[in-house]
């Protein structure tokens, strides 16, 4: 490396995270919008984008090219390295579990399914779960720079125990954080060093969802973004405040599957009645429907596939759907009136509903928010196919994208 590089990448160690965190979202695709981007000489962005190439993250175009229709100078091309290290992603739901190794920019490199049948013993699930993805390491003979978990439960920070996995038959407080990472040791998936093991981190589904879809999905570009979905049981939801997901003091903010919509409804695992999470979930709508999920069968896979081949010719299925959707509209207007959002995203079986009658949500936000307001928030479905997997791996990915060097070393 030569003295001017070497000092100007110093000037500019600080925008290495940056401006990784500006390609990883693809918010830079030229080295010429990292320069604006990161407000620095085009000679600092330059060296900067060199060490991100050369640490194996990104890839920056040999020739200078224009975009498609711009006057502008010609400028180098910027992409994650397609080839690059990875970060293993693990999700646990109520229907079985599934790992992935996840590269940046959100890309899936390789996933595989575990069990359906979920253990009462979290340590021999997660096992299992970091089990199949040190198979794909293997496998794949990609090198791993972090673990992220996605859970079904609320995740109390900083400790890292599930609060409430009401839909898994574990315990109470089980402090998943440590047991995962135990079990990446166990494992012996080596860490960025070669010698240190992973570090395990982990958080709720639903605001991995968020995390997720607003970097790399249909959240990109929104400042306050709502997040509503259902799991394979239950409803989860989260906020993304001025970039940054909003998990209140201990991580435990917006349980909105716990907001009643029906006072009268379901009992709920909560102790309530007629939560949103018992009342438009997968089981609440196969059972309005008139169906029987089946002792095997995941509910969220029949439910979907229930409303899209019998919404327009089975009146049974008809009804149920705009039950489910004049109640999620119900919530969705309540959390409007609180949360002032500018975008909400819906997942699971919402984005479903959402896509065979959205006139008829929108027509109930807007009679019951303030001013009609929530009529007129953009409402649009998940993207990402596996979001709670990508926002898993966007854990793992922080450390990276906050220090490079940190991480990967000098």
């Amino acid at each position: 490396m030569t003295p001017t590089r070497t000092t100007r990448l110093e000037r500019g160690r600080g925008a290495l995270g940056p401006a990784l965190e500006l390609v990883h979202t693809g918010r830079a695709p030229t080295r010429a919008v990292l320069t604006a981007e990161l407000g620095v000489t085009r000679a600092t962005a330059g060296a900067v984008a060199a060490e991100l190439e050369a640490l194996g993250l990104i890839t920056v175009d040999s020739r200078p090219t224009a975009a498609a229709g711009s006057q502008g100078r010609p400028s180098h091309r910027l992409s994650v390295n397609p080839d690059g290290p990875v970060v293993l992603a693990a999700q646990v739901h109520a229907d079985g579990f599934r790992a992935a190794l996840v590269g940046l920019g959100g890309r899936i490199v390789a996933t595989a399914p575990g069990s359906l049948t979920v253990e009462a013993d979290p340590a021999q699930v997660l096992a299992e779960v970091v089990g199949v993805g040190a198979r794909l390491l293997r496998e794949t003979g990609r090198r791993c720079l972090g673990a992220g978990l996605s859970v079904p439960s609320s995740v109390a920070e900083p400790e890292g125990t599930a609060l409430n996995p009401l839909h898994l038959p574990w315990p109470a407080g089980v402090p998943v954080r440590e047991i995962f990472t135990r079990c990446l040791a166990e494992a012996r998936i080596p860490g960025p060093s070669g010698d240190a093991p992973l570090t395990g981190h982990a958080a709720n589904d639903i605001n991995l969802v968020a995390l997720a879809e607003h970097r790399h999905g249909a959240g990109r570009g929104a400042r306050d973004l709502l997040c509503v979905a259902t799991g394979h049981r239950g409803v989860g939801g989260a906020l993304v405040l001025d970039g940054r997901l909003h998990t209140g003091s201990s991580g435990l903010a917006l349980e909105v599957g716990h907001l009643t919509v029906d006072p009268d409804g379901r009992p709920c695992h909560c102790g309530g009645r007629g939560c949103l999470d018992v009342e438009t979930d997968p089981l609440a709508f196969l059972d309005a429907a008139g169906r029987e999920p089946g002792p095997e069968t995941n509910m969220l896979r029949r439910a979907l596939e229930l409303l899209r081949t019998e919404y327009a010719t089975d009146p049974a299925v008809r009804d149920a759907a705009h039950l489910l959707i004049d109640r999620l509209g119900l919530g969705l207007a309540g959390l409007v009136n609180i949360l002032d959002p500018d975008r909400i995203i819906l997942g699971g079986l919402h984005s479903a509903l959402l896509e065979v009658n959205g006139e008829r949500l929108h027509a109930v936000m807007a009679e019951r928010s303030l001013w009609g307001r929530s009529g007129t928030v953009p409402v649009l479905a998940c993207a990402l196919e596996h979001s709670s997997l990508v926002g898993a791996a966007e854990l793992a990915w922080q450390p990276v994208l906050d220090d490079p060097m940190a991480v990967l070393g000098g």
